[in-house]
């Protein structure tokens, strides 16, 4: 797992599963947003994600991302979850692209 830290309150990584969440919440996480759609290749079920994450006392949404296909409702989404959320916040999906492309986009909307 490679975690990529944009600034102090919010991080990506590519796909991750259950065993990597003790390893998030050591590294001071306090919430995982998974931005990976369930449908895709290779993704690992957010359900079963989620379920580690609670369980190591952290907070967890899901707002899918289609890759290539970004939304006004993610974008309204992810804003709506980061600005709430306890930070820092570990955003992933399959390589960390899009979940870096949708911060960027949520700053832009905020500016």
């Amino acid at each position: 797992m490679e975690i990529r830290q944009i600034n102090q309150d919010f991080a990506v990584a590519g796909q991750i599963g259950a065993e990597h969440i003790q390893a998030i919440a050591d590294a001071g996480f306090k919430s995982v947003v998974c931005n990976r759609p369930d449908t895709e290749d290779g993704a690992v079920p957010h359900a079963e994600v989620e379920a580690a994450v609670r369980a190591a006392g952290l907070e967890f949404r899901f707002i899918p991302v289609v890759s290539g296909a970004v939304t006004e409702d993610n974008v309204s989404e992810m804003s709506a979850a980061l600005a709430t959320l306890p930070r820092p916040v570990l955003a992933y999906c399959r390589t960390g692209g899009r979940c870096t492309n949708l911060y960027g986009l949520v700053q832009q909307t905020a500016g």
